[in-house]
């Protein structure tokens, strides 16, 4: 089970690997955007809705609500330029946590949207735009680990493209090449669109139980997601943690 997970994260990847943390990661991001929701009101994983926001908001003069659109808009782009810079920093130093590290920063800020959840209604004012950016920033940092590990072949959150893709492949599937025809046949790639139906799927039903256990649970719901994500990255972080106290050792 150990292997099975640490192969998840793993800085030696495979087409299998990519796939399974890209399910994994994509029921996550569902079940994050759905609570999110239901906690502030607000989806954070689509940034083409924020941004129509903003200019509606831009036109109608209402500043306010630009400048909430362009803190969620930073927020996720910061997350995702910090999933870019640990990757590549513990990609230079040569550690099996190239893509863990990421994963546990998104499992401690799960755990820390669980933990100031139940505040939120006391102190609105202040904790409301900042789980916003909170989540965007999770949503910016997830969909940038999954891009950058499958070379942009896979996204979690960017349901719009996953959506667009899958409609091409039909488009594909359904076309009619003539028997008489010496071009090369138009074929859908059947792989590829198991695996956007899937991955479509995966953020819905991430998204209907994220729901209801938030519904149940509140904001503990979010301490579930927090530890599922943590236990895909924890055994490359165990291994670095290992080879550093290795060589302290020696060095005493």
């Amino acid at each position: 089970m150990l292997a099975a997970f640490r192969a998840l994260s793993a800085t030696q990847r495979s087409a299998r690997a990519d796939r399974h943390l890209a399910y994994c990661l994509t029921f996550t991001a569902g079940a994050a955007n759905a609570g999110g929701f239901m906690a502030v009101g607000q989806y954070t994983s689509h940034m083409s809705g924020i941004v129509s926001a903003m200019a509606d908001h831009l036109t109608l003069g209402q500043a306010a609500l630009v400048g909430a659109g362009l803190s969620a808009f930073l927020a996720f782009v910061a997350g995702a330029a910090t999933s870019a810079i640990l990757v590549n920093w513990a990609r230079r130093r040569r550690l099996h946590s190239e893509y863990a590290l990421p994963l546990m920063l998104e499992a401690a800020l799960l755990g820390l949207f669980a933990l100031i959840g139940p505040r939120l209604q006391t102190y609105a004012w202040a904790l409301v735009p900042a789980t916003v950016m909170l989540l965007c920033f999770i949503m910016g940092l997830q969909n940038a680990i999954i891009t950058k590990l499958s070379q942009a072949r896979i996204r979690t959150t960017h349901i719009t493209g996953l959506v667009t893709d899958m409609g091409i492949e039909i488009g594909k599937a359904l076309y009619w090449n003539a028997p008489s025809s010496t071009l090369p046949p138009v074929k859908a790639d059947r792989d590829k669109l198991g695996l956007l139906a899937s991955l479509i799927g995966l953020f819905f039903s991430g998204g209907v139980l994220g729901a209801k256990a938030f519904l149940i649970t509140g904001f503990a719901a979010a301490y579930a997601l927090a530890a599922l994500v943590a236990a895909l990255a924890i055994a490359p972080v165990i291994e670095d943690l290992a080879g550093i106290t290795r060589r302290f050792g020696r060095g005493g």
